[in-house]
């Protein structure tokens, strides 16, 4: 009598889920699954795993809509599924047919309840994914004069007495390696005017041997800057002869004494503005004429040094930094043998300011008179996709799908314009504008690799 009692009890209790109304269920768990790094070929595949709390089968009713990351809308897929009650399904959601090179948004659903990435800092619906992105074209658009308008600056630059002065900074410095604050002069702003003092930070083998030379290039600084600059310190066992470099106006160029690891001089202001609009449309003062010369003007000051192997130059930076890296890999006098740009700035200007608002917004504000025409024809002179064009060293790059400061996009169209074919492009599906934690490893490695003994 007691197991028929049993038995009944879960018959009971089965009917009664069974009977359970839809505002009954318990709701779906849901997350994306990412195998890779969200890049595909032609069709994307998108797996949404979902986990069923419910004693009964219920219906999975998956949905992805599709645009590009233009925000142009492309497609809608979905699926339906019967997960099992208390059990899990990956869902796969893909196109009917193969998608253009590029990089897409997704809004993802199941049930009408969203699922996106799970990112840091909060999680992310929607979210990007690539498709064949080393197929992607983004036509170098320079002007026929846009080699000879670089020849031109740096000839001016060589014109210029660099007056390079260090300050060792002893707090940072030991019997293996110095650590100066160097500062030097660059070409003016404006026709006629006065040299610019640029300044970095530079470390120097103490053992008379000759090194490697290790460009760093900044990213873009803070407008009101309320932190210290980070001062390297002297290694125990040098690889490099090293120099962080400061372009004009920003970093070490733009803090008091107080944000600065004493160095026994007084404040260094910034005097332009929002860098980005300095000058802006003003093709020979433009800021980042300026800046593109203050980065070979920092190689130069690097053969001038005893310690330095000048056959061995390499040059890396993230944003703004990536930027100045292909800049200097395609401007500088001494040949370089690698670079390593990381979710570099200033790429494909056309559709930079078509995917994300920034630095649209400032640029827009700066337009004036000019046409779009007028100012996409200025800004292709600083376009990273057009420097491409100059750069014959190896190359190691990388992109944050999820980056709305540099979106992938921009950071694709210079990499794709390289002529080279030892280059490599790293994605990461779940970072925004932000450093790959294993990027100094990966770079270093490269860079290692390509080091001419």
């Amino acid at each position: 009598m007691r197991n028929f009692i049993l038995l009944f009890s879960a018959l009971v209790l089965a009917a009664s889920c069974d009977s359970l109304k839809p505002e009954e269920l318990e709701p779906f768990t849901l997350s994306m699954v990412v195998d890779g790094n969200l890049v595909f070929e032609g069709r994307p595949q998108l797996t949404i795993h979902v986990e069923n709390p419910n004693r009964k089968a219920v219906m999975a009713d998956a949905k992805a809509v599709i645009s590009t990351d233009k925000g142009e809308s492309v497609t809608t897929v979905s699926t339906s599924v019967k997960v099992a009650g208390n059990a899990s399904e990956d869902i796969v959601l893909t196109t009917d047919e193969d998608l253009a090179p590029g990089f897409y948004k997704a809004r993802c659903s199941v049930n009408e309840k969203a699922v996106g990435l799970a990112l840091k800092g909060g999680g992310g619906t929607p979210f990007f994914f690539g498709i064949s992105p080393a197929k992607l074209v983004s036509a170098p658009d320079k002007q026929a004069d846009f080699d000879s308008f670089w020849e031109a600056a740096k000839a001016e630059l060589a014109s210029i007495d660099m007056k390079a002065e260090l300050t060792e900074i002893p707090s940072r410095s030991n019997a293996n390696c110095k650590v100066y604050l160097v500062e030097m002069q660059s070409i003016p702003d404006l026709d006629g005017g006065e040299p610019v003092t640029i300044r970095g930070y530079y470390v120097e083998p103490q053992d008379g041997k000759k090194y490697p030379v290790l460009m760093h290039y900044y990213g873009y600084d803070d407008l009101k800057p309320v932190h210290k600059v980070d001062c390297p310190y002297g290694g125990s066992s040098p690889q490099y002869a090293e120099l962080y470099l400061s372009t004009r106006g920003q970093v070490l160029n733009n803090r008091p004494a107080n944000l600065r690891v004493s160095d026994g001089k007084g404040d260094f202001v910034n005097i332009y503005g929002d860098w980005f609009a300095y000058n802006f449309g003003q093709r020979d003062h433009y800021y980042y004429r300026g800046a593109f010369m203050d980065c070979v003007q920092g190689i130069r000051f690097m053969a001038t040094r005893s310690s330095s192997d000048m056959s061995n130059v390499f040059a890396e930076g993230s944003s703004q930094g990536g930027a100045f890296s292909y800049a200097a890999a395609a401007l500088s006098d001494y040949p370089l043998k690698a670079i390593a740009p990381c979710v570099a700035f200033l790429g494909d200007f056309p559709d930079y300011f078509s995917i994300v608002s920034w630095p649209a917004s400032t640029a827009r504000k700066s337009q004036g008179t000019m046409s779009d025409e007028e100012m996409f024809r200025f800004l292709s002179y600083f376009d990273t996709k057009n420097l491409a064009t100059r750069i014959t060293c190896s190359v190691i790059a990388c992109s944050g799908l999820q980056d709305g400061t540099c979106p992938p996009h921009t950071n694709t169209a210079p990499f794709n314009n390289l002529q080279v074919t030892d280059k490599e492009m790293y994605y990461y599906p779940f970072l925004r504008h932000e450093i790959p934690s294993d990027w100094p490893g990966k770079y270093s490695a490269f860079f290692k690799a390509r080091t001419q003994q």
